[in-house]
């Protein structure tokens, strides 16, 4: 199982403005010929920000959610633009979705979701040393930020509203680090 299957055709099935729907027919290398699936996202990739403050705090934003049609907690986000490496995606999307700049902004881990189906890929990046400061950004309203201390996790993690994965995994993996680093 070393060897990539072939692709032996790209189809375009449909698109939007933020993602496209492609047909790969593949032939592995026992000869077998499948067809899957993609949805394929184009652009630069994506950050997610576990922002702490002095008070040992992360900062959550709640805001609508269409996929559930309903509010959730969860962490700031956004794509990297044009031109921006991962850390400027991430203060610049941190100022714009929860009012603070950080001074030190450190890449934690590139996670995907649903690698069989989607090639999107998340930075997770940890944003320390924070202090106020608002970007216009591209939400509809205003985010709620709600500061979560460190300490308490487990009792977030049990929160309905506090559902998305990548933002789970984001807060282990940064909570793994800080208690690695003493």
């Amino acid at each position: 199982m070393t060897a990539k299957p072939e692709i032996l055709k790209l189809t375009k099935v449909a698109s939007s403005r933020l993602f496209h729907i492609e047909a790969m027919d593949l032939r592995f290398s026992n000869g077998t010929e499948r067809r899957y699936e993609r949805l394929r996202t184009g652009g630069h990739g994506a950050v997610m920000i576990v922002a702490i403050n002095a008070q040992d705090e992360v900062l959550l934003i709640r805001e609508y959610a269409a996929g559930l049609e309903d509010y959730v907690l969860t962490l700031p986000k956004g794509l990297i633009d044009p031109g921006e490496d991962a850390a400027t995606a991430a203060n610049r999307e941190l100022q714009e979705e929860a009012g603070f700049g950080a001074r030190e902004v450190s890449h934690v881990r590139q996670l995907t979701a649903a690698p069989n189906y989607m090639g999107h890929r998340l930075e997770v990046m940890l944003a320390r040393d924070l202090y106020p400061s608002k970007l216009e950004g591209d939400e509809p309203e205003p985010l709620e930020v709600v500061p979560w201390p460190l300490s308490q996790l487990p009792k977030l993690f049990e929160r309905e509203e506090f559902s998305e994965g990548r933002a789970i995994a984001a807060l282990c993996l940064v909570q793994q680090r800080l208690t690695a680093m003493g």
